[in-house]
C-alpha cells in the first residue's frame, strides 16, 4: 500500500514530534479522514523522506511523530530552470504541476509584453505562495523529495539582464533554426524560456538571443504555452535526463 506523503515546511528530526497545521492538516483530517495511528511519509525538502505516524488529530491540528529517515527519490541529473511567461489561472497552475512531475529544478515566472496577467507587488506575493503550494502538492503525488524552487515573478527584461555563465540557454520559437530534439548535445544546467499565450514578441526574441538564449523549435504545429512547456520538458528529460 502506498503511504500518504506530506510536505512539511520545517526540518524533520527522527524521534521528534511535529505539529501540522493549515492546509496540510485539513487535507489529512477532513479530506483523507485519517485517524491516530495512521502511517505517513513526510519530507522537508532536504532530499530525504521520513516514516511518520499520526499521534493525534485535534481540530485542524495534526500531531505527528517522526520516524526513521528513508532515502528520497534522486533528482534528475539535468538541472532545468523553466523560465515561464505567466499564463492565466489554471493554465499556469497546470504548467507548474506538470513541470514539477517532470523534474524541473527551478521555476522562474516572468512577465512579458504579451502576458495577459499583470501583477502588482501584493498580487505577486500571493501568487508566489499559491505556486509554492502547487509544487509541494505535486511533489507529494509524484514522489519527489525536493520541491523545485519557485522564484518571485519578474519582468522578462530583468531576467534577461542577469547573466548565467555555464548554463545552456534555450528559447522556444516556431521559427527557430534548430529542432530541440535534434540538438547534437546538451550541457547541464539548462534554462528553457517559454513565451505567454500570444508568444514572445520579435524584439523579445532578439533580446533573448543577445542574452545567449538559442532559439529552438518543437515541430510544425503552434502549441499553447502550457502544452509547449510540458512537451519541451519531456523531450529534454527523455533525451538527456532521467525519463528512460
Amino acid at each position: 500500500m502506498r503511504l500518504t506523503r506530506v510536505f512539511v515546511d520545517r526540518p524533520l528530526v527522527p524521534e521528534r514530534e511535529v505539529e501540522l497545521r493549515d492546509s496540510v492538516a485539513h487535507h489529512l483530517s477532513r479530506v483523507l479522514r485519517l485517524r491516530a495511528g495512521a502511517p505517513l511519509v513526510g519530507f522537508d525538502g532536504t532530499g530525504s523522506d521520513y516514516r511518520c505516524e499520526i499521534l493525534a488529530i485535534e481540530g485542524d491540528r495534526v500531531r505527528v511523530r517522526v520516524g526513521p529517515r528513508l532515502p528520497g527519490l534522486p533528482e534528475s541529473p539535468l538541472g532545468i530552470t523553466l523560465v515561464q511567461a505567466v499564463s492565466r489561472g489554471e493554465r499556469m497552475d497546470w504548467t507548474l504541476q506538470k513541470a514539477t512531475e517532470l523534474g524541473v529544478r527551478t521555476i522562474a515566472p516572468v512577465l512579458s509584453a504579451r502576458s495577459v496577467v499583470r501583477l502588482d507587488e501584493r498580487q505577486s506575493e500571493k501568487k508566489l505562495r499559491h505556486w509554492q503550494g502547487i509544487v509541494a502538492a505535486a511533489c507529494e503525488q509524484c514522489g519527489r523529495s525536493v520541491p523545485p524552487e519557485v522564484r518571485p515573478p519578474r519582468p522578462l527584461d530583468d531576467y534577461l539582464a542577469d547573466p548565467a555563465p555555464g548554463t545552456q540557454r534555450l528559447v522556444l520559437s516556431p521559427v527557430g533554426p534548430a529542432s530541440l530534439a535534434g540538438l547534437a548535445s546538451l550541457e547541464a544546467p539548462v534554462e528553457l524560456l517559454i513565451g505567454p499565450e500570444g508568444g514572445l514578441e520579435d524584439a523579445e526574441l532578439s533580446r533573448a538571443a543577445a542574452a545567449a538564449f538559442a532559439p529552438v523549435r518543437l515541430g510544425p504545429r503552434i502549441l499553447r504555452t502550457e502544452t509547449a512547456a510540458i512537451v519541451a520538458l519531456t523531450v529534454l528529460q527523455a533525451l538527456w535526463g532521467d525519463l528512460r
